[in-house]
Parts: C-alpha cells; sequence; structure tokens
C-alpha cells in the first residue's frame, strides 16, 4: 500500500537520488533499522542506569521481562532460561514494529512480509540448532516417528510440517499487520482524517500486542519441542 508520508522516505529523498529509490522502494528496511536502533539505545540505557533499589521503569520492564522468562520456563523447563534473550528480543522487536504503525508518517516494518519470513527463519533454524545442541545426530529421530515401518511416510511429512513453520508465523503476522494498515487507509479515504480511524488504531495496539506474542509463544514451542527427547 502506497503511504501519502513517511518521515524516513522523505529523509531518504534528501539524501540523493540513489537513498530516495531505496526509501520508496524499501519503506520496510528502514524502518526496522530505526526498530533495531531504537531496541539498541533503549537496552543500552537500560543497562547503563540499572540499580539495585530499581525506579520505576526499571521495575516496569523487569516485571515484564521477568513475567516472560516465567512463562517461557513454565513451557520448556529451566533449560528455556538459557535462550530466552533470543525469543525476548524477537517479541520486543516485533512489538515494535507493530506499533509504529499506529505513529503517523511511519509504516511497520511486520507489514512486509520480508520481515515477518527472516524473524520467521531465525526462529525456525534456531529451533533445529537447539535440536541438534542437545541431542547431536540423535536429533534425526525427531523427524522419523516412534515406528520404523512408518518413516518413509513420516519423514517427508515431518518436513513438509517444519517447513510449513516458516509459512505459518511469517504470513499470520504479515497477514494481520497488512490488514490493520489497509483498513486503516480505506478509512482515512472515506470517513476523515481523525476521528474514523480512531477505534481500529485503538484496536491496532491490542493486535500488535496479540501477534508479537503469539510469535513469542508459537517459537517457545517450536524451542520445547526441539529439546525434548524424541518419542
Amino acid at each position: 500500500m502506497e503511504h501519502p508520508y513517511l518521515f524516513l522516505t522523505k529523509l531518504c529523498e534528501m539524501l540523493g537520488e540513489g537513498a530516495s529509490h531505496f526509501g520508496h522502494a524499501y519503506p520496510h528496511v528502514t524502518y526496522m533499522w530505526l526498530a533495531m536502533i531504537i531496541l539498541i539505545f533503549f537496552g543500552w540505557l537500560a543497562g547503563k542506569g540499572v540499580t539495585l533499589v530499581p525506579k520505576t521503569a526499571q521495575s516496569v520492564f523487569e516485571v515484564l521481562l521477568s513475567g516472560l522468562e516465567e512463562f517461557m520456563v513454565t513451557i520448556t523447563g529451566e533449560e528455556g532460561r538459557k535462550f530466552f534473550p533470543l525469543a525476548a528480543t524477537l517479541f520486543l522487536f516485533i512489538l515494535l514494529s507493530n506499533l509504529m504503525g499506529l505513529v503517523p508518517g511511519f509504516f511497520p516494518p511486520t507489514a512486509s512480509l520480508n520481515t515477518t519470513a527472516a524473524c520467521a527463519v531465525i526462529a525456525v533454524t534456531w529451533t533445529h540448532i537447539l535440536g541438534v545442541r542437545y541431542h547431536g545426530a540423535h536429533y534425526i529421530k525427531h523427524f522419523l516417528g516412534p515406528v520404523p515401518a512408518m518413516i518413509p511416510l513420516i519423514f517427508p511429512i515431518e518436513l513438509i510440517g517444519h517447513a510449513a513453520r516458516i509459512l505459518s508465523l511469517s504470513f499470520r503476522l504479515f497477514g494481520n499487520m497488512m490488514g490493520h494498515e489497509l483498513v486503516v487507509g480505506i478509512l482515512l479515504m472515506l470517513a476523515g482524517l481523525y476521528l474514523a480511524p480512531l477505534p481500529i488504531m485503538a484496536l491496532g495496539i491490542f493486535v500488535a500486542l496479540v501477534q508479537a506474542f503469539v510469535f513469542f509463544l508459537l517459537s517457545v514451542m517450536y524451542f520445547a519441542g526441539a529439546i525434548e527427547e524424541a518419542h
């Protein structure tokens, strides 16, 4: 969907013809970079400002992150703490990217299939890395099924199922965020600039949070499945 005004695209236009073309062709990339810079900055700021007696902001973030971590541990067991940083990073990046769509002049990177597919590939690839790290060559048993005679049937089904995880993660997130963008754009054209999209934008905050949590939850479930013993 063509946006009437994007802040970073206009900034790229000021930097020359090449940057202008890139900004117009790949807004999801420029806003993905912005999301990464914001997360890195606030991560550095939070690490620098950690105190034994936490202030309000530190207390809020500690509660949120510790709550996510404990939720993850209930699914994966104590081993899940080792790869919580990756899962939490995906959650925060996706949440921030989703919320960008609610800010005038900003484009949500997750409204592009390229961004959501990249996140999905990271999550699914790490799933298999965990499986190999925990089980070595025996990880192949996860793809063979419980009965040796069923291997010719089970193995291709498992391969298709694991490939479908990438499609499931990426298309679910992309579809919801692009759908929200389209609905807001249509309301802006049909019913006015200010009041019409407000209910949809309010709902968009809820959708942004839910979709980030769903991606986090499914990724954690895949991690848990990779580290458990094959049946």
